[in-house]
């Protein structure tokens, strides 16, 4: 197990930050970690990071507890929200700096550059870089003491599309050979990288599901707005339906439990009925939609 979380509480005050949350974090998974602002995600961070202590409950990292500060932070790479990088240095010179705090050989400097695609940057000061490539420094920086686990809060903030492509890759690389904790709040980030998603709202763990598993479980929106008004039970009686309703004027949302594209369904059905179709939509209840559904 590289992450156990057993009923972990933290208050600050009258604050419940983190109310008896669980869960674990198998070796080589990629696990996105969500939650609305104030929910208790980086509290959560910090205590795997032995920045802060639980007030009750266990946590432990490649089986050091986190009361073992020095083993657990020899087994973890982190990247806070805010990269704290010395930016009058040069990228080798800061990676060298990092190298001695870890004691690690310098030829493993050489070794992260080439991982994080950092060489055609490597001579410069981290003030020439653009944000994408101090983004890469600080994973750089992260990656070595060759720790097991990453702990990454916000890794993509601020970049441009171009830049959060080059980023969700290299974690996706990265990801072949350690396991990855990543905090975020753009859901396509997940569903691009991740193999799971642990939810937490208000302190409380509120999902924890497979990628696959939620991708295998979704229902398909179709919206439909025709000519003329419709009975909602006619559109019920299609297959597949879970729920007909109208939102407004001559416009409905049909849900369906199927990943089956049901719009030439709904067009056919139109036809049957003599009704014109003045448009017509589909989306699917991705992890964006199960997020808003279970935070509110």
């Amino acid at each position: 197990m590289s992450i156990s979380v057993e009923n972990i509480c933290k208050n600050f005050g009258t604050q419940k930050a983190l109310n008896k949350v669980s869960f674990n974090i198998n070796k080589g998974e990629i696990v996105g970690f969500l939650g609305p602002n104030g929910a208790g995600k980086s509290t959560l961070m910090k205590i795997l990071t032995t920045y802060i202590l639980a007030d009750s409950g266990e946590a432990a990292v490649n089986n050091y507890n986190v009361t073992d500060k020095i083993n657990v932070q020899k087994s973890i790479g982190y990247l806070p929200e805010h990269n704290p990088l010395y930016l009058d240095m040069y990228v080798k010179e800061y990676l060298a700096f990092n190298a001695n705090v870890y004691n690690v050989p310098k030829e493993r400097i050489a070794e992260v550059i080439a991982q994080t695609g950092l060489t055609p940057e490597a001579h410069k000061k981290i003030e020439q870089l653009s944000k994408g490539y101090r983004q890469r420094v600080g994973l750089a920086a992260a990656l070595l003491h060759n720790p097991e686990v990453l702990i990454l809060d916000e890794p993509t903030t601020g970049l441009d599309p171009n830049q959060l492509l080059e980023i969700r890759k290299l974690i996706k690389d990265i990801g072949k050979e350690k396991t990855i904790l990543l905090s975020t709040h753009i859901m396509k980030e997940v569903e691009a990288v991740c193999d799971r998603v642990v939810i937490i709202d208000k302190g409380v763990i509120v999902a924890d599901k497979k990628l696959t598993d939620l991708r295998e479980n979704q229902e398909q929106v179709i919206e439909v707005e025709f000519d003329y008004r419709v009975e909602e039970q006619l559109l019920q009686k299609l297959p597949h339906v879970v729920q007909a309703k109208n939102t407004g004027g001559f416009v409905y949302e049909i849900v369906f439990d199927t990943t089956k594209d049901m719009r030439p369904v709904v067009f056919d059905f139109a036809h049957d009925n003599q009704l014109k179709t003045l448009q017509l939509s589909r989306k699917n209840k991705n992890l964006e939609s199960l997020f808003t559904e279970i935070t509110g």
